[in-house]
């Protein structure tokens, strides 16, 4: 099973949306897929599915595969804060890790989504780097707005993951519009980043082993 970790550069940029196009599609050519999620907060007053239940509908699984439902925290802030909020057991990067359970048996690519940005909060005692570090992952998958203050904010994420095979995906991208066009110019030719615009684009990064992508750009 190869392992894709899917962070953001921030709340609210797309992971989710991100990991579902791209998980559906690798299903839909035949690939078997798995996604978890292993821990979420919300707002339990917003409409709408939540992370795990749009990652199930798209892996065919049920939303409390995706996220164990004692990790369900109905508080908008850092899981490890709203679990504080409800009055719930502190938690660990150990603890969630020792939680991914995966079907059996194992599908090709295992899709994690972590919380927030790499910084935010995921653990009592850890971040989403540091859940990263633990996992070990074939591919780290950075999403990221295309717009303003996007090469910021791609830069400090993916030099968080240093160590690690990332590539990122501007979310929302428009190739008509100049900034995005020249934002992903940067990253590409000033940064030597990967940089995928569309979700069909992340397939043969996500598929296949590292080694094989000989020119890192999509």
């Amino acid at each position: 099973m190869k392992i894709v970790v899917c962070a953001g550069t921030a709340t609210d940029v797309g992971k989710t949306w991100t990991g579902a196009a791209v998980l559906s599609l690798l299903r839909s050519n035949g690939i078997t897929v798995s996604a978890r999620k292993p821990v979420q907060s919300f707002d339990p007053a917003a409409t709408g599915p939540t992370d795990a239940d749009v990652l199930a509908a798209a892996t065919g699984e049920h939303a409390n595969e995706v996220c164990p439902r004692h990790r369900w925290y109905p508080v908008p802030m850092a899981p490890p804060m709203a679990a504080d909020v409800l009055g719930r057991e502190p938690f660990t990067i150990a603890d969630l890790v020792a939680e991914l359970c995966w079907p059996v048996p194992e599908p090709a690519i295992g899709w994690v989504e972590t919380v927030g940005g790499p910084r935010s909060p995921i653990a009592s005692d850890g971040d989403s780097v540091d859940l990263c570090a633990a996992l070990d992952p074939d591919l780290v998958v950075v999403v990221a707005d295309a717009g303003l203050g996007t090469i910021n904010a791609v830069r400090l994420s993916v030099a968080a993951f240093t160590g690690n095979d990332v590539a990122v995906f501007l979310n929302r991208y428009d190739a008509s519009d100049e900034l995005h066009a020249r934002n992903r110019a940067w990253l590409t030719d000033r940064e030597g980043l990967r940089v995928a615009t569309a979700p069909a684009d992340l397939l043969p990064l996500a598929w296949e082993p590292p080694e094989s992508v000989s020119d890192g750009r999509p």
